[in-house]
C-alpha cells in the first residue's frame, strides 16, 4: 500500500498555495476559512481542487 504524500516540497510556497486555494474557493462560491474545513462536503472540497487544477492548466497553456 502506498503512503500518501501531501507535503509541499518548497516550504516557502505554502503561503502562496494557501492564497491560491482561497482565491479558487472564492471563485466557485465555497466558504473556505483558515484552519479546519472538515465541515465542507466532498462536492465543495472537490470543486475547490478542480478550480485550482483548471487555473494551473490555463496558466501553463498561456505560457507555452
Amino acid at each position: 500500500m502506498s503512503k500518501k504524500n501531501n507535503r509541499i516540497n518548497v516550504p516557502e510556497a505554502r503561503e502562496a498555495m494557501d492564497k491560491f486555494k482561497m482565491e479558487a474557493a472564492s471563485e466557485v462560491g465555497v466558504n473556505l476559512k483558515e484552519g479546519y474545513n472538515g465541515d465542507l462536503s466532498s462536492r465543495e472540497a472537490g470543486s475547490v481542487g478542480g478550480q485550482m487544477v483548471k487555473k494551473m492548466i490555463e496558466s501553463y497553456e498561456k505560457n507555452l
